[in-house]
Order: C-alpha cells, then sequence, then structure tokens
C-alpha cells in the first residue's frame, strides 16, 4: 500500500467515478481502475461497488476511507513542517441550507486554519444535495433541518446512507421580512396576516417535494410564490416586494445588513437543526472546529 494509492482512493470517492477522478489526477482511467484494484485485492477488501452511474463506498469501504483520510492529514502535515517548500494547502467542505450562522462558523474556522494556502468549499445548495454530498464525502458535514412534516423521511435517507443527524437546537418557526414591511411593527405575525404577500422559497430542482423543502410549512398554498437559488436574490425580492419567507429566526446583521429582520410564526411546528455526517467517520481538525463554532452560533436559541 502506498500514499498515492490512497490519495487516489480519497479522489475516486471524493469525485464519485472513475474518470472524474482520474481527470483531477491526471492519470489515464483505465490506470486508476488498476491502482484501485491492487489496493482492494492488497488489503483484502472491497472499497467500492461499482454501477452503471459511477460508484458507492461499500460498508467497508468508508471505513477504510476514514483511516485514509487520517493518514493523508497527517501527511500534509508532516510535509508542511519540515519539508522545504510551501505550506501545504487545508482542505474543508460543508454543504447545507441557507443559514448565516454556518457561513459564520465557517469564516472562523478559515480564520483559525486557513493559513496562506486552503482550499475550503461551503455549498449552499439544495436538501438533496446536502444528504448526497455527505453521503458521497464531497462533503464532510451537512447542515438542514426536520420538523413534524418531513422528519420521517428525512431520517430515513440519512440512515439509508449510513449517517447520523446531530440535532444543534430547536427553534420556532419565523418569517424573514424588510425592515419597512407593513407588518414589522407585529411582535408575532400569523398565517392571516401573510396572505396578500409574496411566499419566496428556495428551488429544489427535481427533488422539489415538500419533505425537502427548506422552508417549514411549505404544504399551505400561497396566491404568490417565487422561487430562488440564492439567499442575496430571496432576501433582496424580500425587500424590493414586501414579501417573506419562513426559516430559524437566526439572521446575521454583520452578514445580512440591517434590512431584514426575523419575527415569530403564529403555528404550532418545531425546526430541529443539525448537522448530518457519516457515522464512524472520525472528524478532521477543520470538522471539529466547525462544529464547536456551530454550537457557539447558536446557543441559547430555542
Amino acid at each position: 500500500m502506498t500514499l498515492q494509492q490512497l490519495k487516489y482512493i480519497v479522489a475516486v470517492a471524493e469525485k464519485g467515478t472513475i474518470s472524474d477522478a482520474a481527470k483531477a489526477l491526471f492519470i489515464s482511467q483505465p490506470s486508476l481502475t488498476n491502482a484501485v484494484k491492487e489496493l482492494e485485492a492488497e488489503m483484502n477488501v472491497t472499497i467500492f461497488t461499482r454501477t452503471n452511474k459511477g460508484v458507492i463506498l461499500t460498508n467497508e469501504g468508508s471505513e477504510f476511507l476514514a483511516y485514509a483520510r487520517q493518514v493523508m492529514e497527517q501527511v500534509e502535515l508532516l510535509e508542511s513542517r519540515y519539508l522545504d517548500r510551501k505550506e501545504t494547502g487545508a482542505r474543508f467542505s460543508v454543504s447545507c441550507q441557507h443559514y448565516s450562522f454556518a457561513v459564520n462558523a465557517f469564516v472562523d474556522v478559515i480564520e483559525e486554519f486557513g493559513g496562506n494556502r486552503y482550499d475550503f468549499t461551503l455549498r449552499e445548495t439544495q436538501t438533496n444535495e446536502i444528504i448526497e454530498d455527505v453521503a458521497k464525502m464531497r462533503s464532510e458535514i451537512g447542515i438542514l433541518y426536520t420538523s413534524s412534516q418531513n422528519e420521517n423521511i428525512i431520517m430515513k435517507l440519512v440512515k439509508k446512507n449510513d449517517m447520523e443527524f446531530t440535532e444543534l437546537f430547536t427553534a420556532r418557526p419565523h418569517v424573514f421580512i424588510s425592515s419597512s414591511h407593513p407588518l414589522v411593527d407585529r411582535e408575532i405575525i400569523t398565517l392571516e396576516d401573510l396572505e396578500n404577500y409574496p411566499y419566496l422559497s428556495f428551488e429544489q430542482g427535481e427533488y422539489n417535494s415538500f419533505y425537502f423543502s427548506e422552508e417549514i410549512l411549505s404544504t399551505l398554498d400561497h396566491d404568490k410564490n417565487i422561487k430562488v437559488r440564492d439567499r442575496a436574490t430571496l432576501f433582496n425580492l424580500v425587500i424590493g416586494l414586501n414579501g417573506y419567507t419562513v426559516s430559524s429566526g437566526i439572521i446575521s446583521e454583520e452578514l445580512n445588513g440591517h434590512n431584514i429582520v426575523a419575527r415569530p410564526l403564529a403555528v404550532d411546528e418545531y425546526m430541529k437543526i443539525g448537522t448530518i455526517t457519516l457515522k464512524d467517520m472520525p472528524r478532521s481538525r477543520y470538522g471539529k472546529a466547525y462544529i464547536e463554532a456551530l454550537k457557539k452560533y447558536t446557543v441559547g436559541i430555542a
């Protein structure tokens, strides 16, 4: 077994296909396939299951990859400390729904570990992609919510992909509106209050079922619906159209300015917001620091 082979395994797991990994590694596809097969034979382990769409980690492959990642991280630390060359770049990835606290925590990790070279990824993306990113190890950590409406489906997918959900906090649903909205002086807003205003939500692509919706109570009918893909666009429309969206109520003035405010929504529901990670997968130092930063930005929320 060589470090090169471990590097190949990590690349294949991240890319999801032999062909994409080969391109990223600048080697031929047959060479990469042979290297993987040789390692599997030598270690007497089946790391990947081949499918028409690519490769999928087996259960023992997930465990093997966890150790491989630890070895590669230690190698990078040794090289950056002792070799006379440029600092090795840190690598870390998170996939999440559109939460400002997730961004704040990500900033903290970069400030702590970034150094002069790093390759960090924060994907604010669709719910299904968050689950898929963590399952395929494109991201070490995912962040999403469950409620009484979607919990059964989300947790089935989490279990199916050999992942675990760890709750960060439970929040009451809030509406995000502009600071100049006609309802801004209300201490609590009802669904009836919102009937005449545009409802904004994040588009979920082919998985546009309410189970994957980022907004709680998505099964309700709205006369005025607008779907978007990114947070900046959503907030601009909230301000420009006196629209609203439904979320956890956590908002960062530092990131989003003073033009967006949160008000409690008068409904009997909850949002359990937490992280999803692969079971028995050791956290990297970046992952550990990110989890602690998340706790810092969400402590005391209820």
